[in-house]
């Protein structure tokens, strides 16, 4: 039987930003994130390069409904017929009425940009839309795909265990490891992006991951990698100082978002200077969006 797993850059926001992944198992495929329905056609071609036609999609699987995870989710789901899309019982309503998702995120973005990053974000029926409690699967193949709750990024986020393919998908759970980064060996942060932060939450589902004992650990931002124990070492201090700074916003307002930010860049240079990588321009192309986003979202949560 055929087993195969592959990474798929969506180019959202440029190259190998943020991934999809096609796993096959014989006659059956499942997608793991949709990004948005922009890459919709580059998954599509991707299946059709390994032989396999939409209708033998069985699976459409999102970590949560970030809309860089989620936003294609409508489009795919309606080339694909025969598949069921599984999400976080909390994450099920927005997948099916993503009404206030759009609003949500055409007031943050604007029309325009609204419609660059994201395109059309489409519900889908109700039918074909399944909610996984903790601990529960579906078959796949030879083995399934189970998932595991994982808060602390989102709180409708969970992992996905792929045994047959001895892989844990873990959203945006496991944090950041952007290929350019990797020169020097491996390099993870986590992402504190609006609104859903928790320190605590993302300590316990950075074990949640570790304890799976899966092999490789496939992150949406981006791509495989071995390292799991690295990879929580370099996350757990991250999240402690988010944790800290976290503090800071609560004491001085959303005026600290600029504070929160430089401190956020002083720990990555520092961090990386430990790795023995040195960050160029390029590289800070590549992290500014997201050092803004990860203060942003450290005042939303001392805000609440």
């Amino acid at each position: 039987m055929r087993s195969l797993c592959r990474t798929i850059d969506c180019d959202y926001l440029g190259p190998k930003f943020a991934a999809a992944y096609l796993r096959i198992e014989g006659d059956e495929a499942a997608f793991v994130e949709t990004n948005t329905s922009h890459a919709v056609p580059t998954l599509l071609a991707t299946l059709a390069e390994e032989g396999l036609a939409p209708e033998a999609v069985r699976w459409i699987v999102v970590t949560h409904v970030h809309l860089d995870h989620a936003g294609g989710a409508g489009v795919l789901a309606a080339a694909c017929p025969n598949a069921i899309v599984l999400a976080h019982p909390q994450a099920v309503r927005h997948l099916r009425d993503p009404a206030k998702l759009i609003a949500s995120a055409r007031q943050v973005y604007g029309d325009e940009k609204f419609d660059a990053l994201y395109g059309d974000i489409v519900p889908i029926a109700a039918e074909r839309v399944r909610e996984l409690g903790e601990g529960e699967g579906v078959d796949f193949g030879r083995g399934s795909l189970r998932v595991r709750h994982t808060r602390g990024h989102a709180k409708h986020h969970f992992i996905v265990e792929d045994e047959a393919a001895d892989t844990v998908f873990t959203g945006d759970t496991f944090g950041l490891a952007y290929p350019r980064l990797q020169r020097a060996g491996v390099f993870a942060f986590p992402s504190t992006s609006p609104a859903g932060f928790e320190a605590e939450e993302a300590q316990k589902s950075i074990d949640r991951v570790l304890a799976t004992g899966l092999r490789t650990a496939c992150l949406t931002h981006y791509g495989a990698y071995e390292e799991l124990e690295e990879i929580a070492a370099q996350l757990r201090p991250w999240i402690d100082l988010s944790e800290q700074l976290v503090e800071v916003a609560r004491q001085k307002g959303p005026g600290a978002v600029g504070e929160i930010e430089a401190a956020l860049r002083a720990r990555m240079i520092q961090c990386a200077e430990a790795r023995g990588l040195s960050l160029d321009a390029e590289d800070w192309k590549v992290l500014e969006l997201d050092l803004e986003l990860n203060a942003q979202g450290l005042v939303a949560v001392a805000g609440r």
